[in-house]
């Protein structure tokens, strides 16, 4: 995992939103595109972006690609994000805030 395009791609707020539509299960580009209010070939730069940072997956069937959150990924991420708040203990072991 490259945590550097990781950031980049969380850092855009449409794919932070594409993310969290994501979060309800597999969608068209199509539906995506349209549930952020952008043309195609703008969600296809998102699309590019998250799938880069290997936090999505992508099929196609027939006409249609269908996104997936890319669940390993993501929790491989909050596991980094949780670990950069949590301090260690007197005995080296880390210690939650």
């Amino acid at each position: 995992m490259r945590m550097n395009e990781v950031f980049k791609a969380l850092a855009d707020p449409t794919r932070r939103r594409i993310l969290q539509l994501l979060r309800g299960g597999e969608k068209t580009a199509g539906e995506l595109a349209d549930a952020c209010g952008m043309s195609k070939p703008s969600a296809s730069h998102h699309f590019t972006a998250l799938k880069s940072a290997d936090l999505i997956t992508a099929r196609r069937d027939g006409q249609n690609i269908y996104y997936g959150l890319n669940t390993t990924v993501v929790e491989d991420v909050l596991a980094i994000i949780l670990g950069l708040f949590s301090r260690p203990s007197h005995n080296g072991k880390e210690k939650k805030s």
